[in-house]
């Protein structure tokens, strides 16, 4: 499976997270998630100071096969979201570890960001699933 970068960490329901500053991450969804969406037509992101826990619904993508529930990989308050998505959903299909981007949280500890999956497990993750 290609397209999966090294500095990210991944969770079992496809979301990619990344270490910012301080106690922040970054959240998107993986491009094997986007691939297996389809064209990405709408998305309802949480709203700023909402407060997620991991393994919770946090927020919604539309694409032209189905309506998916996107999970929080952690626990945190949303600090940050996409504002580019609303025009441009799109963005997550053509960039998805980039400028399509979801939102962004600010965590009380790292502990959950440490048991996400790296890079070669989600790979052999999302094999495994395959079979």
């Amino acid at each position: 499976m290609s397209n999966v970068p090294s500095e990210l960490k991944y969770s079992k329901t496809h979301e990619w997270v990344k270490k910012e500053g301080g106690d922040q991450i970054t959240i998107g969804i993986s491009n094997h998630a986007q691939q297996l969406l389809g064209d990405i037509v709408y998305v309802e992101l949480p709203a700023v100071g909402t407060n997620i826990q991991s393994g919770s619904e946090c927020m919604v993508v539309e694409s032209v096969k189905a309506a998916s529930d996107i999970y929080a990989p952690i626990d945190g308050e949303v600090i940050e979201i996409n504002t580019l998505l609303a025009d441009r959903p799109e963005l997550i299909n053509q960039d998805p570890y980039g400028n399509g981007w979801l939102f962004r949280l600010q965590i009380n500890n790292m502990e959950g960001f440490e048991q996400l999956l790296d890079s070669e497990a989600y790979i052999q993750f999302v094999a495994d699933e395959n079979h």
